[in-house]
């Protein structure tokens, strides 16, 4: 009879504990239009896959009457379950309990999972919804923030981290999603910044709302720090899962591969014709990406940020993809400082968990400018070759339409250890435009004219003849900086081909304890 009493008490204790703050404060964050902590890691997990640790955990404050005020849990739901069948680690800040603040032990429960996540393989997924250091706990707390980022930064680049940001992370908080590959906030619900708009008012006179200081349009539009902006939790959660399964478990495995029924050989008229014959006209490189990769299925990261330059990941005869294309229709495709750290950092993201990359090339150089050079775009520009010249995964490229300038290099070229780069026969592949550089070139010949009529016809004859010698792909291949002219409708298949060559590729970067990459 003890024994079943004993039993009985512990069925109690983790009703208890699973009831958070209690029923009240379950009710006002349910009002929010927001769900509880182990709501949403139910939502998220194979159903009935989720072990949760450390439910009896209470914090150890003795301050400010804090001591009369304990439940179990202490303010984060802690465990491990899987994603599609494959073992991942979470946390979810339970806002119910003082505000999901951060404690000691709250610090201590995400560092344990973070540790096994580590020393498993397996990705780690934290779900933020606290208000920032626990007050209380002084120091203790600042000092469980510094442990959880010290394992961010360890564990970066060996196993995929992902941040969801379902309610506020403001102060030091924002630094450990910051930290991570990948973050996603909700719509009105979700904010982050490192002060707030009271101090914003109080120390720059400043006068701001939350939502146009750090909510998920702010940060998915204009700071680039979300990488996806969700209308809701639910689509949130969804997103995480589509997510993961493009990723491998950690740095030493491969994503996985999926069975599809797309032809690999499949012939696509419409590529022939998309591309405007004026090269001044625009056309949106999605429906390229679209039209060439598994099933028209593409997960584009950093939609609403950086629109000149897109990367996603997408799957070519099941092998997961990493995609960087330049985009036409923002900017004609231009890159800029936020154009290259948006690129660099996806590649590098890329090369550190073997996926392989595609690059489709329209860049007509990089934006000038004060403002960019004032921004430097020498060193964001830096960035991005530095990351494809580092990168060792198979790299391919496509050239359609312009690669002028420094923006050929910069773009996954040749001499930038490009395995297999191919062109459209639009391509273009020069130091600058024809226009310009004939200014150059004939800029004294040019002055010397004086009939306007005779300059105009000068000028015409100088950009034909420019045009006939660059305006196309084959000086480049005639140098062997392109491997080969292919016919647009069969892009797809060759893409898949030169990636099935390269899975025995071997490539290693000079033994160094880590590059200095210009940040």
């Amino acid at each position: 009879m003890e024994n079943q009493q004993k039993v009985k008490n512990l069925i109690d204790l983790r009703s208890q504990a699973r009831l958070g703050g209690g029923e009240k404060r379950i009710a006002s964050q349910h009002t929010k239009g927001k769900f509880t902590a182990r709501e949403r890691i139910d939502m998220l997990l194979d159903e009935g896959s989720f072990e949760e640790l450390d439910m009896f955990v209470t914090h150890r404050c003795h301050n400010f009457g804090l001591e009369n005020e304990k439940y179990m849990g202490d303010g984060v739901v802690t465990g491990h379950g899987t994603i599609d069948g494959r073992t991942v680690y979470v946390f979810a800040q339970d806002f119910t309990v003082f505000g999901g603040s951060l404690s000691e032990t709250n610090a201590l429960k995400i560092c344990k999972v973070m540790d096994m996540a580590m020393k498993m393989g397996c990705p780690f997924i934290g779900i933020n919804d606290s208000g920032g250091a626990r007050i209380q706990e002084g120091v203790t707390s600042l000092a469980g923030y510094a442990e959880i980022f010290q394992r961010n930064i360890m564990a970066s680049g060996v196993i995929p981290q992902i941040s969801a940001i379902f309610g506020p992370c403001a102060g030091g908080a924002v630094y450990s999603p910051a930290l991570t590959d990948f973050v996603l906030m909700t719509e009105q619900n979700s904010y982050m910044f490192v002060t707030g708009p009271k101090v914003v008012k109080s120390v720059t006179g400043e006068d701001i709302t939350t939502e146009d200081l750090g909510g998920a349009d702010v940060h998915a539009g204009k700071s680039g720090v979300s990488h996806f902006k969700v209308e809701n939790e639910e689509e949130g959660l969804l997103m995480i899962r589509k997510l993961l399964s493009y990723l491998p478990q950690n740095n030493l495995e491969d994503a996985p591969l999926f069975d599809t029924n797309d032809p690999i050989d499949r012939i696509e008229d419409s590529l022939n014709t998309i591309v405007p014959n004026s090269p001044n006209l625009p056309y949106d490189m999605k429906n390229v990406i679209h039209t060439i990769v598994d099933n028209g299925e593409f997960l584009e990261v950093h939609r609403n940020y950086a629109r000149n330059i897109i990367v996603g990941f997408a799957r070519f005869n099941g092998t997961s993809t990493g995609i960087i294309a330049n985009q036409p229709n923002f900017l004609a495709g231009v890159l800029d400082c936020d154009a290259s750290r948006k690129a660099a950092r996806f590649v590098r993201f890329c090369d550190a968990f073997n996926i392989p990359i595609l690059t489709l090339v329209d860049v007509p150089g990089f934006l000038p400018g004060s403002g960019q050079e004032y921004s430097g775009i020498i060193i964001h520009g830096a960035k991005l070759m530095f990351a494809y010249g580092e990168a060792t995964v198979p790299k391919v490229t496509v050239t359609l339409r312009k690669s002028y300038g420094g923006a050929h290099d910069v773009m996954s070229c040749k001499q930038l250890r490009g395995d297999f780069n191919y062109a459209w026969p639009s391509a273009e592949i020069a130091v600058m435009g024809a226009s310009g550089a004939i200014e150059v070139l004939e800029g004294r010949t040019m002055s010397a004219i004086v009939n306007p009529d005779e300059k105009a016809k000068y000028m015409a004859e100088q950009v034909a003849d420019y045009n006939e010698k660059f305006a196309n792909p084959y000086q480049a291949a005639a140098y062997g900086y392109i491997d080969d002219v292919i016919e647009p409708r069969n892009t797809r298949f060759r893409i898949i081909r030169a990636f099935e060559t390269l899975q025995t590729k071997k490539v290693t970067n000079p033994l160094k304890k880590h590059s200095n990459i210009p940040l």
